[in-house]
């Protein structure tokens, strides 16, 4: 077996093993916080041996680290996509569906996102200075060219964006909540489906795109 063969099978299976271990992770800090989740509670949880869990990651700061870039991936996933040449209608019917399959697809990433944002960002402060305000900036901006050439409402465009994140991550961060209420275990196959079209409709409608 070559060197190159060699290699393409440890990096494979080094990437298998530390994609088991974020899963865990992510689900041990969404129960415990970051204070009370253990590398040993981490490795229970994906079934390895401690030992294997600090060969890849070294310790539990790395773990956590690791989680929030995988989430902050996952985010900008849901929310890089705001092109102006859309026009408003398109551009926020998108950014909607995004960010509700995001919810619904990918819900341990906001949990993990929210708790950090409760417990002080510490983790995220650098992120929320500089790529997270600067998002804002930009796709205000945009909003705002659209405001001004009568293509929209005149809204305030960050609390705008404010009201969109925080009704469709409201999906994933309380979904428990929800599910309470509902009298179910699990959401439906066309929740997702009904979510983006109430949320679509209700603010294309206060933005006088309706």
């Amino acid at each position: 077996m070559s060197n190159n063969t060699n290699n393409e099978k440890q990096g494979s299976i080094r990437a298998r093993s530390e994609a088991v271990i974020l899963v865990a992770a992510q689900k041990e800090f969404i129960l415990q916080g970051f204070k009370g989740a253990t590398v040993q509670s981490i490795a229970d949880s994906a079934n390895l041996p401690k030992a294997n869990v600090l060969y890849y990651f070294k310790n539990k700061e790395n773990i956590y680290h690791a989680v929030l870039q995988l989430t902050l991936d996952t985010w900008d996933q849901g929310i890089g996509d705001l092109d102006i040449n859309d026009g408003p209608v398109v551009a926020i019917e998108k950014f909607i569906a995004s960010k509700v399959k995001m919810s619904f697809e990918h819900p341990e990433a906001s949990k993990i996102y929210a708790m950090e944002i409760i417990q002080g960002a510490l983790h995220l402060k650098e992120f929320a200075r500089t790529y997270l305000r600067q998002w804002v900036r930009e796709k205000a901006k945009i909003f705002q060219v659209w405001i001004d050439s009568g293509e929209m409402k005149d809204v305030d465009p960050v609390k705008l964006i404010f009201l969109i994140w925080s009704s469709t991550q409201h999906y994933a961060d309380f979904e428990q909540q929800i599910l309470t209420i509902m009298n179910r275990a699990d959401y439906e196959e066309d929740d997702m489906t009904q979510v983006t079209e109430f949320l679509t409709d209700f603010i294309l409608r206060g933005c006088g795109l309706k």
